[in-house]
């Protein structure tokens, strides 16, 4: 083994501290729906102006087969407006049960009034006449602006508790790869869920795009505690750990709610060789205590945040685009 002069040593050194700090995963939750309406074009553009690494999104599908960029099963009465501008009821019908054409017609670019979704993003900022995209017309927006290097975090939405609500696993999973594919963008992606059927059958089908394994264990959510998220898979049969849990089940990152997140499971996941990436953290000081910890990256409804505080930190930011 040769020995280093310092010099030579702490250049090494400093080289592999800033690849370590390049490495570091900015996400723009459903585009930044802190600031622009939430998986909406407006907001993944408003996301590439202000720099992100990459662009977390959520998947669903139309009764006619559009894979199209969506949070919910139902249209979601806290921000849609129907052709005459009326606030939809509280009970929509399923996404999955109408036709690409019918939901072109609704306005998903504000924030009802009054609604406690609103008061939960005080700086989201309106566009009216927003509809909801297709993954599609998303990758071909980015195209156009010229981005070759942001990437997607692409969450499957399904629930294997209402099933009526989606498509089957995998053909929602085909569905999905045909369009990356399609426009070229398997080397840019990554596949989410909370519901990990759909990661088996997505590595299963393209194994060259990295999965990663959502996980909550919350009492608002707890996907780890019924294998009917976890494709069977438990706890137990793992020695009670949740990154030996992702890493059987062929994960390539471990996505926890930063709250579950303790020193000992990051540092057993990354012995693994697991990237860890929390969702969602929003306010400055969540978002100082991951850094602190030495997560791999940041799912952020605030991308803003997130970047001022690894600016801060003298951390390498992505790359902005001009506004």
């Amino acid at each position: 083994m040769k020995i280093l002069h310092s010099a030579s040593l702490a250049l090494a050194l400093s080289l592999g501290l800033a690849a370590t700090a390049s490495a570091f995963d900015l996400q723009a939750h459903r585009g930044g729906r802190g600031l622009m309406p939430e998986n909406t074009l407006p907001a993944f553009e408003n996301a590439l102006k202000l720099g992100v690494n990459t662009l977390e999104l959520d998947l669903g599908q139309s009764m006619d087969g559009m894979v199209l960029i969506a949070h919910d099963p139902r249209l979601n009465p806290n921000f849609t407006r129907d052709a005459m501008g009326n606030w939809i009821p509280d009970t929509p019908p399923p996404m999955y049960r109408l036709a690409w054409t019918a939901l072109q017609t609704f306005d998903v670019g504000r924030l009802k009034p009054g609604s406690k979704y609103a008061a939960g993003f005080p700086d989201q900022q309106p566009v009216d006449g927003t509809r909801i995209p297709s993954l599609a017309q998303l990758f071909e927006r980015v195209k156009a602006l010229g981005n070759t290097t942001v990437r997607f975090n692409i969450e499957t939405k399904l629930s294997p508790l209402e099933p009526a609500l989606t498509p089957e696993p995998e053909a929602f999973v085909k569905a999905a790869l045909a369009v990356i594919k399609a426009h070229g963008m398997t080397e840019r992606v990554t596949l989410q869920s909370f519901d990990w059927r759909t990661l088996r059958i997505a590595q299963k089908l393209e194994p060259r795009i990295p999965t990663v394994y959502l996980s909550a264990q919350r009492n608002w959510l707890n996907n780890i505690a019924d294998p009917r998220w976890t494709d069977g898979r438990t706890l137990a049969e793992h020695g009670n750990s949740l990154p030996q849990m992702v890493k059987a089940a062929g994960g390539a990152t471990w996505s926890p709610y930063f709250g579950d997140l303790t020193a000992e499971a990051l540092k057993e996941a990354k012995a693994l060789g697991l990237s860890v990436v929390v969702w969602t953290v929003n306010e400055p000081a969540q978002i100082e205590q991951m850094l602190d910890l030495g997560v791999d990256g940041i799912i952020s409804d605030r991308p803003d945040r997130v970047r001022a505080a690894m600016a801060a930190r003298g951390l390498p930011l992505p790359p902005g685009m001009a506004r």
